[in-house]
């Protein structure tokens, strides 16, 4: 049961979180070249498909750690210090992720769509430039919580850096 739980915990990581992560660091630059050009139905059409990956696998990307959870309970490792701050790491990245990427993200869109006034293309421009940076926040969390997951420090596996 062990395997497959583990094998299910991997494949959403794989499947969930690299959409995310790739989806949400291409969405700034798109969305700079879109607020540029606000007339440009092809690049506001790629800001809108960009942040509809993002929420979207977002959602699934749950099951990440649900999954992660009962690995770590059926192979009796939920107390292990490596297992603690991938938890802790991995729910730091889904606030970014939902309180501050998402709603940014949501912002430019809507703008761009014309529902949230006019396009207000310095204010936004600057967003984008955060976005940009918090993107790149959330992925090196990731990568953490990667070497984290393969490493295990205080295996006994040998696994270990």
């Amino acid at each position: 049961m062990s395997a497959f739980l583990l094998s299910v915990h991997v494949l959403a990581a794989i499947l969930t979180i690299g959409p995310v992560a790739i989806a949400s660091s291409m969405f700034p630059r798109f969305a700079r070249l879109a607020l540029a050009t606000p007339d440009d139905p092809k690049k506001v059409a790629v800001v809108r498909i960009l942040h509809r990956i993002t929420r979207v696998y977002a959602v699934i990307g749950v099951l990440v750690p649900v999954f992660g959870i009962a690995t770590g309970a059926s192979i009796g490792v939920l107390g292990d210090t490596w297992l603690i701050a991938s938890m802790i790491l991995t729910a730091v990245a889904a606030l970014l992720l939902a309180a501050v990427i998402l709603p940014y993200q949501t912002r430019i869109v809507r703008s761009l769509d014309g529902s949230a006034g006019d396009v207000r293309t310095p204010v936004l421009e600057k967003v984008a430039g955060r976005l940009g940076m918090l993107t790149g926040v959330f992925n090196l969390i990731w990568a953490v919580v990667v070497v984290l997951m393969i490493s295990r420090p205080g295996s006994t596996t040998g696994v270990g850096l």
